[in-house]
């Protein structure tokens, strides 16, 4: 039952993206931005958010049901305050590169998957709280508590969450305003679970 969400957000999403906002997009950037250059090498650990995402949902609902009830109750919570933010202060932003110095694979990728996904509903980076969400869903597994696995899931993290401000799909301030927001659904997915059991 708890999968079921994943369809209903994705229907609230693409509605958002073909534009059903209630006014027009706010730009989002800062002075950072213009100082962190774009490298496209970043695209790799960038896109690497979707298997590190799924890949913990699907580990952790075959073989940590506890994981993933924590996992989802923080996705649910997290994933639906960015929804009503994009639909209350809907975000764009004007950072991509409109040439490269360099031609190579990952350039070209850039340039398809800028055509590909837009510029709108940034802030907060879903990239970010959705990194968040899979560390919370292994740092809650019992078959990933030690101190090094926990290091390692960080690192990847914030790998993650600065690939995005170096492949300019998002602001330095849509990272910031999304880990706040990560950090109320930690902790009232913890407060739940302490109440009502896993």
């Amino acid at each position: 039952l708890l999968l079921l969400y994943w369809p209903l957000y994705g229907a609230a999403f693409a509605l958002l993206e073909r534009g059903g906002v209630l006014s027009g997009f706010h730009q989002v950037s800062c002075v950072i931005d213009h100082w962190i250059p774009f490298c496209e090498y970043f695209f790799i650990p960038y896109l690497f958010w979707f298997v590190y995402l799924i890949g913990t949902l699907a580990y952790t609902f075959f073989y940590d049901v506890p994981a993933f009830r924590r996992m989802m109750g923080f996705v649910i919570l997290t994933y639906t305050a960015t929804l009503a933010i994009y639909v209350l202060w809907p975000s764009c932003q004007e950072l991509r590169p409109e040439t490269f110095s360099r031609d190579n694979l990952l350039t070209r990728f850039a340039q398809w998957f800028y055509r590909f996904d837009t510029n709108t509903n940034v802030c907060p980076s879903l990239h970010v709280t959705g990194s968040m969400a899979a560390l919370y869903g292994l740092w809650n597994s019992r078959h990933f508590r030690s101190r090094s696995w926990r290091w390692c899931f960080t690192a990847l993290t914030v790998l993650i969450c600065l690939s995005t401000v170096f492949v300019k799909q998002h602001s330095v301030l849509d990272v910031a305003a999304a880990l706040p927001l990560c950090a109320v659904g930690w902790l009232l997915t913890d407060r739940w679970e302490r109440r009502h059991g896993a």
